[in-house]
């Protein structure tokens, strides 16, 4: 009878201990292939989220959420300020945004984000005030242009002078915290926001740099994050291909209101507007548009076709807001319109539906670019003034068509 082996057999066990490490570590690495949001969207080329801020004293400085689109390389990002008013589902009450925010676990700030916005956060990146000027340093600055001459006084006054600057690491911890006497929020905000897409650039254009290992562990440790170390370096890496000088920032707008003493910005139309910016740069990420066309900013212009007054100049802000650019306001023809008009005149059917789509119109006519195509030889239209033309008709109530 042969002898059979037995399951003490040292080498058996080995064998079998080897087969388990190693079943064992392919789960794990599978798991984390296919359950790790950033590592799936990167190799499936979908939408990424994630919100980054930049914090002092426990508090957001900043908050951004950058949406990054790897299949085209493109991304777009919402500036969220602190003091957005809105209710805070912890305690049932509006107040300021960034209320909920918990310097050591910032899981409910990122769902009240995600409520703002109704779009789903993949990760947040935490960079504090105190550590910012290392990782400046790693990166050898951040570049960015300063509008005018600005000089902070304290232990050691600084200056900034007008012009493309580079800033250090005590400079840039400098310019993101100062205020000047009579700043609106407004402004305090768009300086950040200049700071972080400057900031985002030099992290891309650096990245290679933290390739080696002993520059790797002196910058990661310097920013908390719940990516892994795989989804970490495949995104910072997917920032190194993306142009971020292209990446236009949209704030939260609205309107400054007390709330039980508090100044709080309230989004307009209770936040469907900032939603719906939202859904259209998500749309516009996810589409493989030709690069010069995705670019392009197209023009508007907004006509009052009803009888109240300012209604073009309110609506006009409305539609800065989905990023085009307002050329002109004014009345149109006549102020008895019953229905809202849009005039295309760029003769791209994907264009022309993303932006009716803003206001929910249904009511299109459509004008060439060019006149006298039908009989002589076809020559620039001179009465061109914008790609749309909207006409607002009785039908619509400040924010959308209704009625169609």
């Amino acid at each position: 009878m042969k002898r059979g082996v037995k399951l003490s057999d040292p080498s058996l066990l080995l064998l079998l201990a080897i087969l388990g490490i190693l079943a064992a570590g392919g789960f794990l690495l599978f798991r984390v292939l296919r359950t790790d949001p950033i590592v799936e969207a990167l190799e499936k080329k979908q939408v990424i989220n994630v919100l980054f801020i930049l914090e002092g004293d426990g508090k957001p400085l900043g908050s951004y959420v950058l949406m990054y689109s790897p299949g085209n390389n493109r991304a777009s990002a919402i500036s969220i300020p602190g003091d957005v008013g809105k209710i805070i589902r912890s305690t049932d009450r509006v107040d300021r945004i960034d209320s909920a925010y918990n310097p050591k676990n910032n899981d409910e700030f990122i769902s009240e984000v995600e409520s703002l916005l109704d779009l789903g956060i993949d990760y947040s990146v935490v960079f504090e005030w105190e550590k910012l000027g290392k990782i400046v340093d790693l990166i050898e600055g951040v570049e960015l242009f300063v509008p005018h001459a600005l000089e902070i006084y304290g232990d050691v006054p600084i200056l900034f002078p007008s012009g493309n600057m580079l800033l250090d690491g005590d400079k840039a911890r400098q310019y993101i915290r100062f205020e000047l006497a009579g700043e609106e929020p407004e402004q305090m905000s768009l300086r950040r926001e200049q700071f972080f897409i400057g900031f985002l650039k030099s992290l891309g254009e650096k990245h290679g740099r933290f390739d080696n290992p002993q520059m790797a562990s002196a910058f990661y440790p310097l920013f908390k994050t719940e990516m892994n170390r795989l989804a970490r370096e495949r995104f910072f890496e997917a920032l190194s291909v993306l142009d971020i000088s292209r990446v236009s920032i949209q704030p939260v707008a609205g309107n400054y209101r007390e709330v039980s003493g508090q100044d709080l910005l309230i989004p307009h139309y209770d936040g469907t507007v900032i939603k719906d910016i939202v859904r259209q740069a998500q749309r516009s990420l996810s589409r493989e548009s030709p690069g010069a066309l995705v670019e392009r900013v197209f023009t508007v212009e907004v006509l009052n076709g009803t009888g109240t007054t300012g209604l073009a100049s309110r609506t006009a802000d409305l539609i800065r807001g989905f990023r085009y650019d307002v050329v002109s306001t004014g009345n149109a023809d006549r102020g008895d319109y019953e229905k809202t008009e849009v005039i295309d005149r760029t003769g791209l059917p994907e264009v022309l539906t993303v932006f009716a789509d803003t206001i929910n119109c249904k009511n299109i006519r459509y004008e060439s670019r060019i006149s006298g195509a039908d009989e002589a030889p076809a020559v620039q239209n001179l009465d061109y003034k914008a790609d749309f033309t909207l006409i607002i008709g009785k039908d619509f109530n400040g924010r959308v068509v209704t009625g169609n």
